[in-house]
């Protein structure tokens, strides 16, 4: 791929984006293609080393903070007609609230993973303390003659850090889970925002 190829299909994978924002970043991206060849290599090799542009394009939506897009987004092209003004005002009082109990809806549900997760990370503390307060109290009954308390509490000691420990794995993948579901979600506004549903 040449370096006309590769910025025509960047632009392509960009659009929807404000005109400037691309001018931009296929600005950036064509003299850092021109420094690289000026090294002395090849104008395809050149291209090839900085990437794919689907995957470049995919990294530069991800880095545009989502407020952007809807400023962009709410922003009117054009100057609204007075019949359009009229339709939204009459409208509203069905629209608005559909929309913020949508939201609110969509929020909730979000909120409740993160409580979810809290809740998980709350059980895997407990446990944890659990594990050290029952050793403690394993000693503290070995060495006061109570023998069969201080092996139960050990037992129980060790079967809570076991549990602890398990999961704590659970505990980690499931906050990254939502953390990979939360950059989704957001990248899958953006491109909505832009105007790129199939993406």
């Amino acid at each position: 791929m040449n370096k006309q190829e590769f910025l025509e299909e960047l632009r392509e994978e960009l659009m929807g984006l404000p005109q400037d924002e691309i001018e931009e970043r296929l600005d950036f991206y064509s003299e850092m293609i021109e420094d690289r060849m000026e090294e002395g290599l090849s104008e395809e090799v050149a291209v090839a080393e900085i990437g794919i542009p689907a995957e470049i394009a995919a990294q530069i939506i991800e880095d545009i903070p989502l407020t952007r897009f809807v400023v962009e987004k709410v922003k009117p092209k054009r100057k609204l007609k007075v019949w359009e003004i009229v339709l939204l005002v009459l409208g509203s009082p069905i629209w608005v609230p559909l929309l913020l109990a949508a939201i609110v809806i969509a929020l909730a549900i979000y909120l409740v993973g993160w409580a979810l997760i809290a809740a998980l990370w709350a059980v895997e503390a407990a446990l944890a303390v659990s594990a050290v307060a029952l050793a403690a109290v394993g000693f503290y009954s070995l060495f006061h003659a109570n023998v069969p308390g201080g092996i139960l509490a050990f037992g129980a000691g060790a079967a809570c850090a076991g549990v602890a420990i398990f999961l704590f794995f659970g505990c980690r993948e499931a906050t990254r889970g939502i953390l990979i579901l939360t950059k989704k979600i957001i990248y899958s506004i953006k491109t909505r925002l832009m105007g790129k549903e199939n993406s």
